[in-house]
């Protein structure tokens, strides 16, 4: 570690400390307003801000900067300027204006727009968002900000973002307010990503075609050993890989992301991340910076890192769990239950508004985690199943059952828990339980979504979450404003019990892995959006339109777009897998298997010829296996490939992607039982590619 880590922590961010020492109190005072309050800031503050930048930037070795933002490609760009402007000759000084912080200007006619502009429409424009410190990456200054289109349509996923929380700041503030808590400003939604990913031999890796091009393995022999053993969860980090989290931590710190966490999880060579709690935005623009640097620091350790929601089939996939809450600039966290939750008329108005949200648009939370790669793991039994549910635990769920039946809860409350040793202190034993199965489960203070998958940018779900939550503290807000004070406990009460009555149906505590669970669930009218497919026609639903565009969040077209997007690159990611398989057969395994089969034979004739009485049985018998095998394979190829051509006729269609789940995954699927099959039975060092056992267990 070069420096001690408070030296280390934020020393390349523009953060806080160093704009109050950098500006004047009049422009830090105006900034700062900006930043809490969301009002506008004046052009010559922003000259006076870039001054300080780009000082404080070359002083810890920039020379360039970039206005780096979150296209609809689900990843970051940038474009980088270099700060030098020549004055003559040989003469050159360095300079950033307040109009080149706040405003870019980047081709936006080859990112995705989902019909929002042509390909001629070209000019799209990048703004400062000064709610996330800008930051210095390499010897880049980078500046975070909102993207969109010269007619003003969002092209990002931060823009839709930052109109989400404030349609809950403003929903959220305005019920505070009804009851009694005037002093609360802003309401402000929290997030902690956490993060898995794998890690392989970087020399491994680079031998594998669906590695390279799909970040997943298409096909692949089971290692003798899995995670059967459970022997890598929470075990001991291997000094490479440890080497590897050391300079990952160090590199995320000095970018004041506060990671806290580290650990191998279930699968062999995977492994989580996990930060403290900030505000969605810049834990959103957190958790883009880890996925980026665990990939590049990955490689200075001669590593690969898989960000793929399934790299490795027959062991448990990668997700990302969005753990959510709302906290009042006043340092409440409003999803904190207290000791006696039964009584906390804030806690339990904002969870039935989070109940109620969950019921009403589950079809919309299903579509923001809804992509090729998440589709592996939902109703996988290693990720939540793709039916939306609640779980609240015994306690909340005893509280929420007295309101509807009008009944006193008495609860115990927390419980002081010992398990035998004199030596091993007492300690205080949770009110609830957690449950991994579930999808939506409320964790003590907050609501883990375990749904989102490892690769995928969280502002969709944020987006959703906020958005659905604003819209039931609306309706409440509506309906308790005009009651008289002294009818307002009543009134709360009588909202409570009819929220917690209609919407129970979404509220499960058990085990969402079983067949049970999706017969009841079923019984219930919860939707079971199992594919991608099957989700993104929702997003069009007449409901989830209105939602957005009453909030102001996107607008029709703008919703439609996203619709597109995601369609697209369902299709597309199917697209480029189907070749890579197809691709790996015809020049890897195809060859591999005809070559073996060709020195079976060879031996059995030998044999026959020189040594007429020894059986060539065996031979035989492997040599006529791998026969049916390639046979198998090569028609099954023939199959895929026809269906290639026949969906890209179809374009990036809602009917091309029902044809890539229905036809060309069943194709794909059928070669790699083949595949695998041969796989076991050549020699290693006769394979192309590394092998499970090599990718998994060599670190």
């Amino acid at each position: 570690m070069s420096k001690n880590i408070p030296e280390l922590y934020g020393s390349l961010v523009f953060n806080d400390s160093a704009m109050k020492s950098r500006l004047s109190k009049d422009v830090y005072k105006a900034l700062k307003k900006t930043i809490d309050n969301g009002t506008h800031l004046e052009l010559d503050v922003a000259n006076a801000v870039a001054v300080a930048m780009k000082e404080w930037a070359l002083e810890h070795g920039a020379t360039h900067f970039t206005h780096w933002f979150q296209p609809m490609t689900g990843i970051t760009a940038e474009k980088h300027d270099s700060f030098l402007s020549p004055t003559g000759a040989s003469e050159a000084i360095m300079e950033f204006s307040g109009k080149e912080l706040v405003k870019g200007e980047p081709d936006a006619s080859s990112f995705p727009s989902g019909g929002l502009r042509a390909t001629f429409e070209a000019r799209g424009y990048t703004a400062w968002d000064p709610t996330s410190y800008a930051f210095i990456k390499g010897h880049t200054l980078c500046i975070p900000t909102a993207f969109c289109s010269y007619s003003g349509e969002a092209l990002d996923k931060k823009t839709p973002l930052l109109r989400s929380m404030e349609a809950i700041n403003k929903e959220a503030t305005r019920l505070l307010h009804i009851l009694g808590h005037t002093e609360v400003k802003r309401v402000l939604a929290t997030v902690g990503a956490e993060q898995e990913y794998f890690l392989v031999d970087k020399d491994a890796y680079d031998l594998r075609k669906d590695l390279i091009f799909c970040r997943r393995t298409l096909f692949g022999a089971p290692a003798p050993k899995g995670q059967e053993m459970d022997d890598h969860y929470f075990g001991s980090i291997r000094p490479r890989v440890e080497a590897f989290m050391e300079e990952l931590n160090e590199e995320l710190w000095k970018l004041g992301i506060p990671v806290k966490t580290e650990h191998n999880e279930v699968a062999p060579g995977q492994y989580e991340l996990a930060p403290i709690y900030e505000t969605v935005n810049v834990a959103i623009d957190h958790n883009q910076l880890v996925m980026e640097l665990t990939k590049r620091i990955a490689e200075r350790h001669d590593l690969a890192c898989l960000l793929h929601e399934k790299p490795f089939e027959g062991i448990n996939g990668s997700g990302k769990h969005n753990n959510w809450a709302l906290s009042t600039d006043t340092g409440i966290n409003l999803l904190d239950p207290g000791k006696t939750p039964a009584e906390n008329t804030n806690f339990l108005l904002f969870l039935a508004a989070v109940v109620k949200a969950v019921d009403e648009y589950a079809d919309l939370l299903r579509v923001s985690v809804a992509t090729a790669g998440n589709d592996h793991r939902l109703g996988a039994n290693e990720a939540p199943p793709a039916v939306v549910s609640m779980f609240l635990g015994d306690e909340l769920a005893a509280v929420v059952d007295s309101i509807k039946s009008d009944t006193y809860f008495s609860g115990k409350g927390k419980v002081e828990m010992s398990i035998g040793p004199k030596v091993i202190p007492h300690f205080t034993k949770d009110t609830t339980d957690r449950n991994r199965t579930s999808p939506f489960a409320f964790t003590g203070n907050k609501f883990e979504f375990r749904m989102p998958g490892s690769s995928l940018s969280l502002s969709g779900p944020n987006i959703v979450l906020n958005t659905a939550v604003a819209e039931e503290l609306s309706q409440f807000a509506d309906r308790l404003e005009k009651v008289p004070a002294e009818e307002l406990s009543d009134a709360i009460h009588a909202l409570l019990k009819e929220v917690f009555t209609d919407h129970e149906r979404v509220i499960f505590n058990g085990n969402g892995y079983t067949d049970e669970w999706l017969e009841e669930a079923e019984k219930r009218g919860l939707p079971n959006l199992k594919s991608t497919p099957d989700a993104l026609p929702h997003f069009l639903a007449e409901k989830n339109i209105a939602l957005f565009t009453k909030h102001e969040v996107f607008s029709k077209e703008e919703v439609h777009s996203r619709y597109e997007i995601l369609l697209e690159d369902y299709c597309k990611t199917l697209h480029i897998e189907a070749r890579t398989m197809a691709d790996m057969m015809l020049k890897e395994l195809l060859p591999t298997i005809f070559t073996y089969v060709n020195n079976l034979a060879s031996t059995g004739i030998y044999k026959k010829d020189l040594m007429p009485s020894i059986s060539t049985k065996a031979e035989e018998k492997l040599l006529s296996r791998l026969s049916e095998l390639a046979d198998g394979i090569s028609d099954h190829l023939d199959s895929l490939n026809a269906a290639v051509k026949t969906v890209e006729a179809m374009g990036e269609t809602l009917e091309a992607g029902h044809y890539y789940h229905d036809a060309i995954i069943p194709e794909m699927e059928a070669i790699r039982r083949l595949a695998d099959t041969a796989e076991e039975l050549i020699p290693d060092d006769m394979l192309p590619y590394p092998t499970y056992a090599e990718l998994l267990f060599n670190l």
